[in-house]
């Protein structure tokens, strides 16, 4: 591991190992927000999952009652009957934090969806296509709640990615670097006290001649 470049000093020794505690703290505590992130993500990956599950089984239904739909009715009729919405959704859009990350939610006014008024007759028209409307209009909280944790969780794994990097670059480079040089100063702190003894022994050595 390489050493800084620093001037072996006892200033600079007392500097480093200051920096060495600050870094060995800041190492456990990314080291813990890692962690916690790491189970907050899995918790959201599986909400997320189920929701997915859950938003696919109800757009397959609404997707049946469409191809019926299509099915027994004139050609063009469905395009006309679906030409103007049935109904007006009403969202909020936020944000919370979750270990200092942003992130977006999505709230929706459901009481908005239940005002349904169909933009078209009963006489061109099928069930199913009424069915599938109604599938729809239900299953739309669910995927604003699903791009909500989709989201979340993206933004999640890409703090997860940077503070791992952080906690890496901390563990295998400035800690050791600063470790090593805390060696290196040190040991030029104490070849320097040696030479200074022997000089001082010398010294001493050559007044005790001249005394005899």
């Amino acid at each position: 591991m390489a050493v800084l470049r620093v001037n072996p000093t006892r200033m600079e020794l007392t500097q480093m190992k200051r920096r060495l505690v600050t870094a060995k703290r800041g190492h456990k505590l990314l080291k813990d927000k890692r962690d916690e992130l790491v189970r907050r993500f899995i918790l959201i990956v599986k909400e997320n999952a189920k929701l997915r599950k859950q938003v696919e089984l109800e757009l397959g239904d609404a997707l049946k009652d469409f191809a019926l739909a299509r099915a027994v009715m004139e050609p063009g009729a469905m395009y006309q009957a679906l030409l103007y919405p049935a109904r007006t959704a009403s969202m909020t859009f936020g944000k919370r934090s979750i270990l200092s990350v942003p992130v977006p939610v999505y709230q929706m006014d459901e009481s908005s969806l239940s005002k349904s008024v169909l933009p078209y007759g009963m006489v061109e028209t099928s069930s199913q296509l009424d069915g599938a409307i109604e599938t729809m209009a239900k299953v739309l909280p669910l995927l604003i709640k699903l791009a909500e944790t989709e989201k979340t969780s993206t933004l999640l794994a890409d703090e997860i990615q940077k503070t791992r990097r952080r906690v890496n670059a901390l563990e295998y480079v400035m800690i050791p670097q600063f470790e090593e040089t805390i060696r290196y100063i040190t040991m030029k702190l104490d070849e320097n006290e040696r030479s200074a003894l022997t000089r001082l022994m010398k010294v001493k050595d050559m007044i005790a001649e001249r005394a005899t």
